[in-house]
């Protein structure tokens, strides 16, 4: 999978629908990770299976899909594990800069703080199954049942 040419092919508007970001956040990520990587490398790191493209994509379709660890490590051709530790390094990454934080309870509190609020109902429902009693039962006695030779 040749990711390189895909995401320089890929129309700005389809950033959104595929990766759950704008293109110019997309930017900026790789960036960071690329930096990081770097960094790391120069410290003595071990070199990575994935590119850091392919990790920032697999970050965000794991988040944005919901796929499952297995499934994106099929399409990569290597071990879930692989897979689980992409998406922690790019986390750690993430959040180590700060730059994608959500604000912090404290800013949230504040008078001047416009919050936007959505509620989604996601009670469960009861599975309406027929109901067991005596009559919708026939019960069947057991030489009416068994044949006889």
């Amino acid at each position: 999978m040749n990711n390189e040419k895909r995401i320089e092919e890929l129309k700005e508007e389809k950033y959104q629908v595929l990766f759950g970001v704008r293109k110019s956040t997309f930017d900026a990520m790789l960036t960071m990770l690329e930096s990081a990587y770097e960094e790391m490398r120069r410290k003595g790191g071990r070199r990575r299976k994935l590119s850091v493209l392919d990790m920032l994509i697999i970050m965000l379709g794991y988040y944005h899909d919901y796929r499952t660890m297995e499934n994106i490590a099929f399409d990569y051709g290597v071990h879930k594990q692989r897979i689980s530790e992409a998406i922690a390094w790019v986390e750690q990454v993430l959040i180590k800069d700060g730059t994608f934080s959500l604000p912090s309870k404290r800013e949230l509190i504040k008078d001047d703080t416009e919050v936007i609020i959505a509620i989604v109902d996601v009670t469960e429902q009861e599975t309406e199954r027929p109901k067991k009693n005596r009559v919708s039962l026939t019960p069947a006695s057991k030489n009416a049942t068994q044949s006889r030779i």
